[in-house]
């Protein structure tokens, strides 16, 4: 197993967009589940009407605090949080910014459907969760996008 960790994450269209066009700097979460340490990998499953994997970044830093203290280090101006994000955030014990870093788009998206003709009844992570090497999802599909 490498020690770049791998996670997929449900992201909405408009901020995943966001992010691959450089304008969104910072991904927030609400702690659940593992925590997303630097330098991991982020797969990018656009939700809404995308309904497909469409690319990944890699953490650059990681900041988990209260929600209060996250949106005050992260919400300047030029860095692509927007009070929905913090909305989102707002009224959770702790919190995740993920600083975005080397966003990449892949030249074709996986689409639902696509997954589950490989993978039967498989659905996307509510907000994320985390990917192994043996993972059908990985193996079939990420190492598969990675190398058009």
């Amino acid at each position: 197993m490498s020690s770049n960790r791998v996670f997929l994450m449900s992201i909405r269209p408009k901020y995943a967009e966001a992010i691959f066009s450089g304008k969104k700097k910072y991904e927030l979460r609400r702690l659940r589940g593992p925590r997303i340490p630097p330098r991991s990998t982020v797969i990018v499953y656009s939700s809404g009407d995308t309904r497909s994997i469409v690319g990944e970044f890699t953490v650059h830093r990681v900041i988990e605090d209260s929600p209060p203290s996250i949106w005050n280090r992260v919400s300047y101006p030029g860095s692509g949080i927007s009070r929905d994000a913090y909305n989102y955030i707002r009224g959770a014990k702790k919190a995740l910014a993920l600083e975005v870093m080397n966003p990449i788009l892949y030249r074709r998206p996986v689409s639902l459907d696509e997954v589950r003709n490989i993978i039967p009844g498989w659905n996307p992570p509510m907000s994320y969760i985390e990917l192994y090497e043996d993972d059908p999802l990985y193996r079939l599909i990420v190492e598969k996008i990675r190398r058009l």
